[in-house]
């Protein structure tokens, strides 16, 4: 057991180091040498632990991702009793806690631009992931309009596309200034200008 905490612990150090590495050089520009000084242990220790380059930019991803992908998983199917307005409130506490996590919305304003490229590692990663939140996101507003709840004549697949674009657009300008941008509040203002119950809080 303390030899498998040991194991985590090692592992959890290789992926902060890359979470920063990553995020100031991209993909490319980070070399495993790099990695394992700044996460303080032998190329040979990082190579026992991640083989390949490639292994660490996925495993990095996968962290990226756990809270958001564990909420997306768990609502995939719109049960006939769920009501889409709380999955829509839900989602916003799938967000990074941006001011702990900082390296991880750095890392994904990087890669994301990286990875448009049809050879990159992770192209097929953000390909997939965008369109699986583009999917979901419109069976959530087509469930909304179906019902009379939505005040726009925009389909819910560009619904969908321009929420998601708001949302990486407002977490990049927040990486430039974290004082004047509320990401979560103008993703609510602006869904709540075609989803009008969102205007009104919920009782608490």
């Amino acid at each position: 057991m303390v030899q498998y905490a040991k194991t985590a612990a090692v592992r959890r150090g290789i992926l902060d180091a890359c979470l920063t590495i990553f995020g100031e050089s991209g993909f490319h520009g980070a070399s495993m040498a790099e990695i394992a000084r700044r996460a303080g242990i032998s190329h040979t220790g990082l190579l026992h632990h991640f083989p390949r380059k490639e292994d660490l930019l996925m495993a990095v991803l996968e962290l990226q991702d756990e809270r958001s992908a564990d909420y997306l998983a768990r609502n995939a199917v719109l049960d006939a009793g769920a009501d889409p307005l709380d999955v829509l409130r839900g989602m916003a506490t799938t967000l990074i806690e941006r001011d702990q996590r900082v390296g991880l919305v750095e890392l994904s304003a990087v890669l994301t631009g990286e990875a448009t490229a049809t050879g990159h590692p992770a192209h097929e990663y953000f390909a997939t992931r965008y369109r699986y939140i583009r999917s979901f996101m419109t069976r959530l507003f087509t469930r909304l309009g179906d019902e009379g709840r939505l005040s726009t004549d925009l389909s819910p697949t560009h619904l969908a596309a321009l929420t998601i674009a708001a949302t990486d657009g407002l977490h990049t300008q927040w990486l430039f200034d974290r004082a004047a941008i509320d990401v979560d509040g103008c993703v609510t203002s602006l869904m709540s200008s075609f989803v009008p119950e969102l205007r009104a809080r919920p009782q608490e």
